[in-house]
């Protein structure tokens, strides 16, 4: 029997099988990024309890009451209290400064619990590395509804493109993310995970602007634990980087070498050294996302279904029906064989 030669659908085939192995298995930048992963619920827990401590500090639960008593009373005007999940924190500088130096007097930074809080030293400090956090910490969410959680380390050496701000729309949307009025987080329209996430870090604060504006003082001590807060979760986009990193570096390779084979079976005997099941008789069956199109009553399905396309609703409904059966059926008469 003549070889089958190699062509694009072969190697499109071969090359996504691939990375779904490379990503389900196990390495050390995968363990990296899980283990870094994991520890990121108790970060923000232990984090969160400091950050109440200090702001209770400044704004004792009694104050916040009668501001509450006070709104109640006389209106609007009197607006002042409200929940927030980011704030500066401020510690008094303990070196030697000139009298006139006061704007090196005191050490302050903006910290966010949000889901796409910075991880970065401010408040405009890249608001993509929220974004990063957001779509590591959630990455296999993102997976199961078709996104890309990977965008930003595969577009790394790119910039801005039409492709990369489709993916992060869609991951955003996914999300439940709005970055509706985002500086005033207790009244922004964010839904699903991101709503989930956001409403477990908030706390009461009287002020009228965003953040409430003014600084929270703290000590040096616990001003460098919310610092850690941050380097922790830039620790989660670092490792997740790097794992995404080694897949893609396999995938160009993988690209490279598969364009050099003339023939299938040279990319069937390089999935079977790598550890992959397959077989030339598998990779013409499916098509490039791993479907079986080309027996007989799933091709069948495919061609009728491209003439008389104006059906009603019920035919429509009764025909997905039908073929959803036909691939049930089909998929386990395969598993077993």
């Amino acid at each position: 029997m003549a070889k089958l030669r190699m062509n694009d659908e072969y190697r499109k085939k071969i090359l996504n099988r691939y990375i779904e192995h490379a990503e389900s298995e196990d390495t050390q930048e995968k363990q990296a990024y899980l283990d870094v992963k994991a520890d990121i619920h108790d970060l923000y827990e232990d984090t969160f309890a400091l950050a109440k401590e200090v702001v209770s500090r400044a704004y004792p639960q009694e104050d916040v009451e009668t501001c509450r008593t006070l709104k109640k009373k006389y209106g609007t005007p009197l607006d002042v209290v409200a929940k927030d999940k980011c704030f500066y924190f401020s510690y008094a500088h303990e070196k030697n400064l000139d009298e006139d130096d006061y704007d090196n007097r005191d050490v302050s930074e903006h910290f966010d619990f949000g889901l796409y809080g910075s991880c970065n030293g401010g408040e405009y400090d890249s608001y993509d590395s929220g974004r990063k956090f957001a779509y590591a910490l959630y990455r296999d969410e993102l997976k199961a509804k078709d996104c890309n959680p990977d965008i930003y380390p595969q577009q790394a050496e790119n910039q801005d493109n039409p492709h990369k701000t489709m993916c992060c729309e869609e991951n955003d949307k996914a999300l439940g993310y709005s970055n509706y009025n985002r500086y005033n987080s207790d009244r922004d329209n964010n839904i699903g995970i991101t709503d989930s996430f956001d409403k477990q870090w908030y706390l009461d604060i009287i002020g009228t602007s965003h953040c409430r504006s003014r600084t929270i003082a703290c000590t040096q001590a616990e001003f460098e634990t919310f610092q850690m807060f941050k380097k922790k979760k830039a620790q989660l986009i670092s490792a997740h980087a790097n794992w995404v990193d080694t897949i893609t570096a396999q995938k160009k390779a993988m690209a490279m070498g598969l364009k050099a084979y003339r023939y299938l079976t040279e990319g069937v005997e390089l999935m079977n050294e790598l550890g992959v099941e397959c077989d030339e008789a598998d990779l013409i069956k499916t098509n490039s996302s791993g479907l079986t199109i080309y027996n007989p009553q799933n091709l069948a399905s495919m061609l009728k279904g491209m003439k008389n396309k104006t059906m009603t609703r019920e035919q429509k409904i009764a025909e997905r029906l039908k073929y959803d059966t036909v691939v049930v059926a089909t998929d386990t008469s395969t598993s077993v064989n």
